[in-house]
């Protein structure tokens, strides 16, 4: 008789504007085709802002980026290199041509928040959606129109998605679950969180998620 799968909680904390956010599910989604049958993952993604305090408008991306981190422009041109190369590696495109402007990015977390109550796997295939909005295709998510376009594409309803952009429904969900997070000392993303107490940081390959998976399930058969 083969054993039942592992159940595991993975709780991903992650702003919608990280790259290397993309690269970290990317390689956690690969770990996790690789031990089917073995793990059983529970995901969930939350909430955090690079940039809280982004004006509507947003900021042009180099100057931000140069801004921020104080990098010349050769240094951050070979890390926007390093990360198109890593994403092309697991399937996902990024465009930085395209990506020109950094945007604020709470109202997306407020439809990633609602989402994970409508129906298993919504979440997930909304947060795949508006990270190839940003990336790939160079769109605006913090515009209200763009987001219900890209809720909609992710099979969420339009009305409900439009009504929630026009009022501060989720808001204060997303500001608790922001802090909580913030208060158990995460202060960079990608942060993954396995059953509540395992964390792995960054955009790691995906054979180090592999490893945890399969260490962490068996520990817990283990108990």
């Amino acid at each position: 008789m083969t054993d039942a799968p592992t159940s595991l909680r993975i709780d991903f904390v992650s702003d919608v504007v990280c790259p290397w956010c993309a690269v970290g599910l990317m390689s956690l989604e690969q770990a996790l085709q690789r031990t089917r049958g073995e793990v059983e993952a529970e995901l969930h993604f939350q909430p955090f802002e690079l940039n809280p305090q982004m004006p509507a408008e947003g900021e042009d991306a180099a100057g931000h980026l140069q801004r921020k981190y104080g990098m010349p422009p050769e240094q951050a041109a070979a890390n926007q290199q390093a990360i198109v190369d890593r994403g092309a590696a697991l399937g996902f495109t990024f465009d930085m041509d395209k990506r020109s402007r950094i945007y604020n990015t709470f109202d997306a977390h407020r439809l990633l928040h609602w989402a994970e109550g409508e129906g298993e796997g919504r979440q997930r295939e909304l947060k795949h959606a508006l990270l190839r909005a940003y990336f790939t295709e160079g769109r605006d998510v913090s515009d209200h129109d763009v987001l219900v376009d890209i809720a909609t594409a992710a099979g969420l309803p339009a009305d409900r998605a439009r009504g929630i952009l026009a009022s501060d429904e989720y808001a204060e969900e997303v500001r608790i679950g922001e802090q909580f997070f913030q208060s158990h000392g995460i202060r960079a993303v990608p942060a993954i969180i396995i059953d509540r107490k395992h964390l792995i940081s960054g955009g790691q390959p995906p054979e180090v998620f592999e490893q945890a998976l399969r260490q962490i399930a068996a520990g817990k058969r283990a108990a």
